[in-house]
């Protein structure tokens, strides 16, 4: 008896050539090989400058409260939101705004690395030496500085003054207000009372 029986086909079965198969790993193998001589052979990475803080301002306000008509045709700049011309990209709020212009993408743009160059003991030398003379210490004095304690107290009596003469008018209007309308002493006597409000004099 033999291993097939009868009847049944088995011709459709997929035939592997083994050999064939070797030779494409092999060929898999020497490409690899290639691709990783040649990324070594690319030569040193591209240097980008350390980051630096900007020299402009932000303008976040200039659009704040105006209305605008969008249009689904309307190019990137004139859209809603934050338009990025380096990245070319609109962004919907302030705040993903700010993350984008201070994101890696955004900073690579502008060929820029996400380091910070590491300050020598000179360079922050100078910089509190340019500080320094930016704060001008001739403008600010002791004098200068009693002058405004001055002003200040004077402008606080003053309030308290202003507060006190509103308490006095306010109790007079009150008093006004509480004095009994023009009634007689006999009948007010006769009746058992003095006078309507409090005993307490003013």
């Amino acid at each position: 008896m033999s291993g097939n029986p009868s009847g049944v086909d088995n011709t459709f079965r997929r035939k592997f050539d083994k050999e064939e198969y070797l030779e494409r790993a092999r060929q898999r193998e020497r490409d690899e090989k290639d691709e990783a001589r040649r990324g070594k052979d690319r030569g040193p990475p591209v240097q980008r400058q350390p980051l630096k803080h900007r020299d402009y301002e932000v303008d976040l306000e200039s659009r704040l409260g105006k209305t605008q008509v969008v249009t689904p045709i309307a190019p990137l700049s004139q859209q809603a939101g934050y338009y990025c011309s380096v990245c070319e990209c609109v962004v919907k709020d302030s705040a993903n705004y700010l993350d984008h212009i201070n994101g890696k993408k955004h900073q690579r743009a502008l060929g820029m690395s996400m380091r910070v160059e590491r300050a020598s003991l000179e360079q922050v030398q100078k910089r509190f030496e340019a500080l320094k003379k930016r704060k001008d210490p001739a403008s600010f004095s002791e004098q200068d500085l009693d002058e405004r304690i001055w002003k200040q107290q004077q402008e606080e009596e003053e309030k308290k003054r202003q507060r006190r003469e509103k308490k006095k008018e306010k109790k007079k209007e009150q008093a006004g207000q509480n004095e009994p309308e023009d009634i007689d002493p006999d009948v007010a006597a006769m009746m058992g009372f003095g006078g309507f409000g409090t005993s307490s004099k003013k």
